[in-house]
């Protein structure tokens, strides 16, 4: 019978394309991948693996194994759950969450407090990563929790059979700017208009937050005063509170202001949908429903305001902001 460890080790391999890469992403060894791939060549009586300059390749069984495999884990996954829910249904065990950094602070952060006061068997267990690389970690079998978002305000792309999502938070870009700066002297929301002819400190290129600073000057048919290139959010505000920029930041990944300091809503403001991702053999899993409970709760990532209540599959954006994407595409 083909063992568990082996199964997994050999997709691993598939994924990434090196016994290192693989043994890196389970936490072994490369000799123990490698004995591993070996004791399976030896359940199944042929070569799985092929050498391919630095790195290997499946072979046809191998790749007939790999495509097998999420059928083996996903049942292995409900058997476990199954037990769960036939005992007590308690939260226990540790949950693997990937999620982005501003996911983390902003969400994740403020329930955990009492997610460890209403589950103390269970063990959460945080990593940060961007979206795609937390999608493939829970399809993997290496995360069991996801949080993701759109990247541009706009509806989630496809998830692989395998997996479900549920949407959990919208987030916003607000403009935050100094007591004794101009702009926080006008009324609010700002328009685009408003926005030109001041100083700002924005996220670097290629960043989701560069992308809603671009847009936010197009619609507003001007150029922006880039003076300061700078990824972490606290630093931007410390610039900010010298009085000299102001910058554009998401409620998520915004720290409290403190009194110098004072964000101001914008009339169309950019947007990012926040969702939960989770293996759909893990469905029954009562630490994910305790997870998705808490994350329902009102925060402060919220304003204290209740969210919209959890839609099942892949839930679309509000029908406002629809409706204002089609009449100023983005």
């Amino acid at each position: 019978m083909i063992e568990v460890g082996a199964l997994r080790a050999l997709r691993a391999v598939a994924a990434l394309g090196t016994l290192a890469r693989a043994a890196d992403e389970l936490g072994f060894t490369a000799s123990a991948v490698s004995q591993q791939i070996k004791r399976l060549e030896r359940q199944v009586g042929v070569p799985v693996l092929a050498p391919a300059g630095r790195g290997v390749v499946l072979t046809p069984a191998g790749q007939a194994i790999v495509d097998s495999a999420p059928e083996v884990f996903h049942a292995l996954e409900r058997c476990a759950e199954a037990a769960q829910s036939v005992s007590d249904g308690a939260p226990r065990g540790t949950l693997r969450v990937a999620a982005f950094s501003t996911a983390i602070r902003g969400l994740f952060a403020p329930v955990l407090p009492r997610l460890a006061a209403r589950c103390p068997d269970l063990r959460v267990e945080l990593t940060e990563q961007d979206p795609d690389e937390a999608l493939h970690s829970v399809g993997a079998g290496t995360a069991d929790f996801a949080l993701v978002h759109d990247a541009d305000g706009l509806l989630p792309a496809p998830l692989p059979p395998s997996l479900t999502r549920r949407w959990v938070h919208t987030d916003v870009g607000d403009v935050v700017v100094s007591r004794t700066h101009p702009l926080a002297r006008l009324d609010a929301p700002l328009a685009g208009a408003a926005l030109a002819g001041h100083a700002w400190v924005t996220s670097p290129p290629g960043t989701v937050c560069h992308q809603w600073f671009r847009r936010l000057f197009a619609e507003a048919g001007a150029e922006p005063d880039v003076r300061h290139l700078v990824d972490d959010f606290a630093t931007q505000l410390a610039l900010v509170a010298a009085g000299q920029v102001v910058a554009l930041v998401p409620r998520l990944a915004r720290p409290p202001l403190g009194e110098n300091l004072i964000a101001r809503p914008l009339r169309r403001p950019p947007s990012r949908e926040v969702h939960a991702v989770w293996r759909r053999s893990a469905e029954a899993s009562p630490a994910i429903r305790a997870v998705l409970a808490e994350l329902a709760e009102p925060g402060p990532a919220t304003g204290g305001v209740a969210q919209r209540p959890l839609a099942d599959v892949e839930a679309p954006l509000p029908a406002e902001q629809r409706a204002q994407l089609a009449r100023h595409p983005r």
